[in-house]
């Protein structure tokens, strides 16, 4: 048992080493080449040469170990030219051009090593919430064991709170369970009597008894764990652009070493090839610009682990992404209120988060988070209790209110309406009684990020040519966001095994990115080419399997960092050929006798500087023909976006209005629309003029002119068009003495049309707009 522990101590302590030689190596070369000058600056020739060969032998040895270690993998890398160089210019005793390639190949390394410092892959954060004891019932008493005593058939006891320790099958009563740590949906699940439950799900009701189907090695966390380490274990090395590129020049560069030698006879020249062919835009140049792409891309709030991860993420042909918490905001929000004739839904939701409010239920907080955005006042809840599954209930004054599942009794008509659209919307549905009387339904739904469709446009513009949502949730809601997304492919009901297989099968046709933010996603982050975790809320587990993390809760960063990691490539590409074609012409020099050794490296470093200085192209920010937002701009886009919250309320009283609307409109439902007609002009109205005057003026700049508002400002036209005829349908209800008969079509059209383009418009705005501040 003593074996495989002290295993992998050994590595550690090598990979230890190997993080602590890099600098230790650039230390001493640039020490013993500075000191070599000070020496000959002092008339110590011999001195000098001591020192710059002390320099040169110092890095042969690591040198050496290098090569050795990449002909095992099957590699000959840049490092092979650098230690025939070394040897070389101790052979000929030139001193000075050996300490000059020892500093550079240094430096190269030290350079490297800086980009790989790679998080580690052992899934820390996935053991720590592994379950590791169980509550067995014996008879009367509950006893804690640890889970390896699990057997199956066993009946165990779940707590509140409490992870589930294996697979098995609920007794009586029923269980409500937060499974994202399995599927990645933030909406609890309720499970019946009889009914299946996973390990590694949270008990988020009350006590529960379960008979285990499954001992700890095969229930589904364990599976998960074993899959993501699998999958980083299986884990294909990437090879690196400076590699690629050393697989022709260095025989290129030996071929002109050993012709030189042989035509000439003098061993010296051969060894001043090999010093101009010291790959340093190899060494040198492309781990400049790839360190420059990762401080970019630490900026934009993008963490990468290393420069292997940049280079595929700038050759990735293939996006591969989670839903919920990735391409959804991962927090259910308030769609829609329906209130029964004689309420209004502002009385719905606030009677709802009255007694909402002392709820832990995701989908609770959400019901009291729109209250408060809508400045509802919340009367005091009394004698609230919550029943697992059911929902809460408590008094208001008199009356009893209960918000949660429906009891099975037939549905009113606006009832069925409302359960009708909230299967049409893929939402969930909190429905509100008083004294026993059904009064009002309260869709929920977790909405799309208003940056993911303008994320995955500028990723096409990177090169991505295929994209893939996976996802545990429904097929329903999944089929509706990949419409709107444009997405290529979607997989529904996806259990963590059918993830890893999907990336797995991905990778076999093109480089590919997962996107992921709960434990469930670790194992296909493991399993992809470049896992990006959502690290600002998702699971640390994911961010420990990830090469990418997104240090800030906005997807459009990938984005972001897909232009930086092309871009990047790019330069080093451009650097790296550029310092090769200038060494080639070099070592034709230097073969025919016309650059001596010292020379030849002060030569290269000349080539060195101007590489590198392109290299460092990769800092910069480049011109994209749109401006940055000034903080003014940003400030109106904040004020806007925070008037759109306001005016959902608005939106959706246009469309109750029309719901409203019937062959025999009464004195109700014109009332309803006169409503309306003031919500319009007194607020949405002039909230539409503000924008066409004061925010697409400043958006146009930066959108490369009016023409990019263009559009949106069409839709206020039509906006304020179907206002001004909802209008004139009431003045002309007033001169009549009511509404006709003939214009109810119209006006009902008039309403359901303006609700539509309203509901078009303020995504659109959302997406394109409001997206770009932060």
């Amino acid at each position: 048992m003593k074996r495989p522990e002290a295993g992998r101590a050994a590595r550690r302590a090598v990979l230890r080493a190997r993080r602590a030689l890099e600098p230790l190596l650039l230390a001493l070369t640039a020490a013993a080449l500075a000191a070599g000058g000070a020496a000959w600056l002092a008339g110590a020739a011999a001195l000098a040469d001591g020192f710059w060969a002390a320099g040169t032998a110092v890095a042969v040895v690591p040198a050496v170990g290098w090569v050795i270690d990449a002909l095992r993998r099957g590699r000959a890398g840049v490092d092979l030219i650098a230690v025939l160089a070394l040897a070389g210019t101790l052979a000929t005793a030139e001193y000075l051009a050996g300490a000059l390639i020892a500093l550079m190949l240094a430096t190269g390394r030290w350079l490297d090593a800086a980009a790989e410092r790679r998080a580690s892959h052992d899934l820390r954060h996935l053991l720590e919430h592994a379950p590791r004891w169980a509550r067995r019932r014996d008879g009367d008493e509950v006893r804690t064991v640890p889970l390896a005593e699990v057997g199956i058939g066993d009946l165990l006891v779940v707590g509140p709170g409490e992870i589930v320790p294996v697979d098995g099958r609920i007794g009586s009563g029923c269980a409500v369970l937060d499974e994202s740590v399995l599927t990645g949906e933030s909406l609890q699940v309720e499970r019946g009597a009889g009914e299946t439950v996973r390990s590694g799900g949270v008990n988020a009701g009350g006590a529960f008894e379960m008979r285990a189907t499954a001992t700890e090695r095969d229930s589904a966390y364990a599976e998960i764990v074993r899959l993501a380490r699998q999958a980083g274990a299986e884990s294909a090395p990437v090879i690196r652009l400076a590699d690629r590129y050393a697989a022709w020049f260095l025989p290129v560069s030996l071929a002109v070493a050993g012709i030189a030698w042989l035509v000439s006879g003098s061993a010296e020249r051969a060894v001043a090839v090999l010093v101009v062919a010291t790959p340093c835009p190899l060494l040198l140049a492309a781990p400049v610009a790839i360190v420059s792409g990762l401080s970019r891309a630490a900026r934009h709030g993008v963490v990468i682990r290393d420069g292997a991860a940049l280079e595929s993420l700038g050759r990735a042909r293939t996006l591969v992404l989670d839903k919920t918490g990735t391409l959804t905001t991962g927090r259910p929000r308030v769609l829609d209120i329906a209130a029964a004739p004689g309420h209004t839904p502002d009385e719905v939701l606030a009677l709802a988060a009255a007694v909402d409010q002392y709820s832990p239920h995701v989908l609770a907080q959400a019901i009291t988070d729109e209250a408060h955005s809508r400045r509802l006042r919340l009367e005091r809840a009394r004698g609230v209790t919550e029943e697992p599954g059911r929902g809460a209930t408590g008094r208001i004054g008199t009356t009893m209110v209960s918000v949660g599942r429906h009891d099975g009794t037939p549905l009113p008509a606006w009832g069925r309406a409302a359960d009708n659209r909230a299967t049409l919307d893929g939402a969930a549905v909190a429905w509100l009684t008083l004294d026993g009387h059904l009064t009002g339904a309260l869709l929920l739904r977790d909405p799309l990020r208003s940056d993911a469709p303008r994320t995955l446009r500028r990723l096409r513009q990177a090169g991505i040519r295929r994209l893939l949502m996976l996802t545990g949730d429904r097929a329903e809601p999944a089929l509706e966001i990949a419409a709107v997304l444009g997405l290529d492919d979607v997989r529904a009901r996806q259990s963590p095994a059918d993830k890893v297989a999907a990336v797995r099968a991905e990778r076999g046709q093109a480089v590919t990115v997962m996107v992921g933010d709960g434990v469930n996603d670790a194992p296909a982050l493991a399993a992809a080419d470049v896992g990006v975790a959502m690290g600002a809320r998702g699971s640390s587990a994911t961010s420990e399997a990830a090469d990418i993390v997104l240090t800030t809760d906005r997807v459009d960063r990938l984005a972001d960092a897909a232009g930086i990691a092309v871009r990047a490539r790019r330069i080093a590409a451009q650097s790296a050929l550029a310092g090769m074609a200038m060494s080639l012409a070099a070592m034709a020099a230097a073969a025919f006798g016309l650059l001596p050794p010292a020379a030849g490296a002060l030569l290269q470093e000349g080539i060195d500087v101007a590489v590198i200085l392109n290299a460092l192209r990769a800092l910069r920010v480049p011109r994209t023909g749109q401006a940055a937002l000034e903080p003014a701009t940003q400030q109106l886009i904040q004020r806007f976006a925070a008037e759109h919250d306001d005016l959902r309320e608005v939106v959706e009283a246009v469309r109750e209005a029309a719901d409203r609307l019937s062959d025999s409109a009464g004195a109700d439902a014109l009332g309803t629309v006169r409503d309306v007609d003031r919500l319009l002009s007194e607020r949405l109205l002039p909230h539409e003029l503000a924008e066409e005057r004061e925010l697409y003026p400043a958006l146009a700049s930066a959108l490369g002119g009016s023409e990019a508002t263009a559009t949106m400002s069409r839709a206020h036209t039509e906006i304020h068009r179907l206002a001004r005829r909802v209008g004139a349908h009431l003045r002309l209800a007033d001169a009549q003495g009511g509404l006709g008969s003939e214009q109810l079509d119209d006006l009902r059209a008039c309403l359901y049309g303006l609700h539509g383009v309203l509901r078009l418009h303020f995504v659109q705005e959302e997406e394109n707009y409001f997206s770009l501040a932060p």
